[in-house]
């Protein structure tokens, strides 16, 4: 993953806890840089290590560190870091949710050793989709549950989101419903 999530994980971090938790979790972690470059590829085993390292200093399960983190991806990294593209997605949750197969597109143009996930959407109803989300990392699909809730208070829409399917079960795939 690139430098931009663990920097973002960083802020989430220091933010809501403060420069000292950090320093906690970054020596529980085990790594040892001073910090990240946001256009530099990173190791994924770093991303994951210091999720676990904010689980274990935090004593909050490792599910709830990705959801929140999906969460602080949107609100406060994609508008700070994507802003225009991210209103380019479009001007409610649901077109969001529908341009969504095509916004890693966009955002390959400027990280260009991007190995990104790929959604698609399915079975679009008036107040629900199907999301189905393919990514060659696995472990990540609390923060997809994180991204969507994120989406839907950036679009101050209340959204309950629900795993239908996924790779731990008998899916290729993971598939959350989103209502709103």
């Amino acid at each position: 993953m690139y430098g931009i999530v663990n920097k973002a994980i960083e802020d989430l971090v220091v933010t809501n806890y403060g420069q000292e938790i950090w320093l906690k979790v970054k020596k529980r972690s085990g790594i040892e840089m001073d910090f990240f470059i946001s256009s530099e590829p990173y190791d994924d085993k770093i991303t994951f290590l210091l999720a676990s390292a904010i689980s274990d200093e935090l004593a909050i399960p490792l599910k709830e560190v990705f959801q929140a983190f999906g969460e602080w991806w949107v609100i406060k990294t994609g508008k700070e870091k994507y802003g225009n593209l991210m209103q380019a997605g479009g001007k409610n949750l649901k077109e969001f949710l529908i341009n969504l197969p095509v916004f890693h597109n966009r955002i390959m143009l400027m990280y260009p050793k991007l190995t990104p996930p790929e959604f698609k959407v399915s079975d679009i109803k008036d107040n629900s989709l199907f999301v189905h989300y393919f990514s060659k990392r696995e472990g990540l699909k609390d923060f997809v549950r994180g991204l969507l809730s994120g989406l839907g208070k950036l679009y101050e829409t209340p959204v309950t989101i629900e795993l239908i399917a996924s790779r731990e079960g008998n899916s290729k795939h993971e598939i959350f419903e989103v209502k709103w």
